[in-house]
């Protein structure tokens, strides 16, 4: 199914053979390689893998299987382990499942598959449940009751917090100290993976484990039965963003020269609120601090927010930001301010942030905190079924990196902790069952052979800059079909003296996946010539039924191919 483009619409050359003719980063011959094997590969430790590890080791302790976890930095310094606001589960007394599926619903502007959403929601509960089993701490009322906050797009207090503000610090620790207390699960920390191992460079054959780099091994081959990617986001992709820095879309990038498709790719979530201050790194404001009652305030010291939407500074997080950027328009400037100075309980209530704001020299009892939008959330992914099986055999994908299709066009705040550890458990389930049924050995011939480019070279830290500034001032917060265009081709361009170039260190296959990704996002909100949760285009602010579908790409492919919404989403990839 393809629909038609509306009236007038814009057109793009195809994605580049730049993008496609690369299968592997690196030139390789995997029987000259130090070995490694094991029956599940997990690369991500954040919440996501570190879940589907865990239930492995659980599920798989009969048959003796065994996991390697691969930590691209060290396991605190995952997406999960930066995340503020909280978990979104529908346990209180005046909340119910179906409440929290219908404002996810609701979020989503139209594109969310309710399967996933129901299934995913419906395993809230339980899943927070076994991990306070585990030891995981939450903050909790005078009752002993554990303590729900609200946050934007939600209809109820469903936030569960720990320390106030570091609640995936608190998740992190408690899966790491689980993951680490099974004699089946072994961690890899500091462990790039370059690229999926595949027989053939077709699309469709299986995979059979991962390149990985170690700046003390070296390069290593990881041979596995099933692989789980669980790799986040790719907020490093906009030169402003929340994420750290490690978030350089490198799972989207192997996942596509892997032969998998990726779905929904114009859809990246802003952060209305981070710290802006001039020559600073964007520091995040948790959504939780307006749940709590802070106001956006504008130049005037007035609550724009009132005039924009009925929940004012609680709307979803694209509304918050379109928001900011129309005030700024206004009135000029390069922030608005979040007033804090009448929640009496701010620094017990978000010490962290607390924390954060007084190495700014900011007090929010008695300051204005200077904000603006910044890239949050990688909407789209690896396009995955409900048992978290991608179109690839062998691969299967979680959090933040997959796309199951619950946040549809726009993710309801604190849904993605929710998704990680709930898809995390489905992925590692139907890991054991793929390595139960799987027969065959693990071959040992595979070649990648690449000769040296005699093109000309550009610095790589320009390329890398240049790419950042470039999507967030053209495939930003509100986007056009020109702007679009002219990122497209410039993408062209870095692609052509930089794709076709061998790098020895992460930095530059970093590099060559945050451009490889950031032309697929480009060339996807090109596609979508119509407006709908995060993604807005000012040319076209409408909702367009054409485009009531999922967008769906994959190398080789000229453009997308498109999916209904609320399909078996495996067959569709499939097709």
């Amino acid at each position: 199914m393809n629909p038609r483009p509306g009236p007038g619409a814009d057109t793009l050359a195809p994605v580049h053979p730049h993008f496609d003719q690369r299968r592997y980063l690196i030139p390789f011959r995997s029987g000259l390689l130090p070995q490694i094997f094991t029956d599940v590969l997990v690369i991500g430790g954040g919440v996501a893998g570190l879940r589907a590890a865990i239930e492995v080791s659980d599920q798989g302790r009969g048959a003796g299987l065994e996991t390697i976890v691969l930590a691209k930095g060290d396991l605190k310094t995952s997406n999960t382990a930066w995340a503020q606001g909280g978990i979104a589960v529908a346990c209180g007394a005046a909340d119910s499942v179906d409440a929290h599926v219908r404002d996810t619903l609701e979020a989503g502007a139209g594109l969310c598959d309710a399967d996933a959403t129901r299934r995913i929601v419906e395993g809230g509960p339980a899943g927070i449940a076994e991990l306070v089993s585990w030891g995981l701490r939450v903050d909790r009322d005078a009752s002993g009751r554990p303590a729900l906050g609200r946050e934007g797009g939600h209809g109820a207090a469903r936030i569960l917090h720990a320390d106030g503000d570091a609640t995936g610090r608190e998740i992190q620790r408690c899966l790491s100290d689980r993951a680490r207390s099974s004699e089946r699960v072994r961690v890899f920390e500091n462990c790039f993976a370059l690229d999926l191992l595949t027989p053939s460079a077709e699309p469709g054959t299986p995979v059979l484990g991962a390149i990985t780099f170690h700046a003390k091994y070296r390069l290593q081959i990881v041979w596995a039965r099933c692989v789980i990617l669980a790799t986040g986001g790719a907020g490093v992709v906009f030169r402003e963003t929340t994420n750290p820095p490690l978030a350089t879309a490198d799972g989207l990038g192997m996942a596509y020269r892997a032969g998998a498709t990726l779905a929904d790719l114009p859809f990246v979530q802003f952060h209305p609120t981070t710290v802006y201050l001039p020559g600073s790194t964007r520091e995040l404001i948790s959504e939780a601090v307006r749940g709590e009652g802070a106001h956006l305030l504008d130049a005037s010291g007035q609550r724009f927010m009132l005039d924009e939407h009925p929940r004012a500074e609680l709307a979803p997080r694209d509304v918050v930001s379109r928001a900011i950027l129309r005030t700024l328009a206004r009135q000029g400037g390069q922030h608005v301010w979040l007033d804090c100075r009448h929640l009496k309980t701010f620094r017990a209530r978000f010490p962290g942030i607390a924390a954060t704001l007084k190495r700014f020299e900011l007090d929010p009892a008695h300051d204005l905190i200077p904000v603006h939008p910044a890239a949050h959330y990688m909407v789209g992914g690896v396009r995955t079924d409900l048992s978290a099986r991608t179109d690839v055999p062998g691969l299967l994908a979680a959090g933040e990196a997959a796309s199951t299709g619950i946040h549809g066009a726009n993710r309801l705040a604190s849904n993605s902790l929710l998704e990680g550890l709930v898809m995390g458990r489905i992925a590692g389930r139907t890991a054991v069952e793929s390595v139960n049924g799987h027969a065959g050995g693990r071959p040992t011939g595979l070649v990648s052979d690449i000769r040296p480019s005699d093109h000309g070279e550009l610095d790589l830290a320009d390329v890398r800059s240049s790419l950042r500034s470039a999507m967030w001032k053209n495939v930003g917060v509100e986007r056009t079909g020109a702007r679009l265009e002219d990122a497209a081709d410039m993408f062209d361009f870095w692609a052509r003296y930089t794709l076709d170039k061998i790098f020895d260190e992460p930095a530059g296959w970093e590099t060559q996946n945050m451009l490889l990704v950031g032309a697929l996002i480009a060339r996807a909100a090109h596609w979508r010539r119509e407006s709908r949760g995060c993604h807005w285009r000012t040319d076209a602010p409408e909702r367009t039924d054409a485009f009531h579908v999922h967008d769906l790409w994959r190398r080789g492919r000229e453009g997308p191919k498109t999916a209904p919404v609320d399909t078996a989403v495996a067959q569709e990839a499939r097709a």
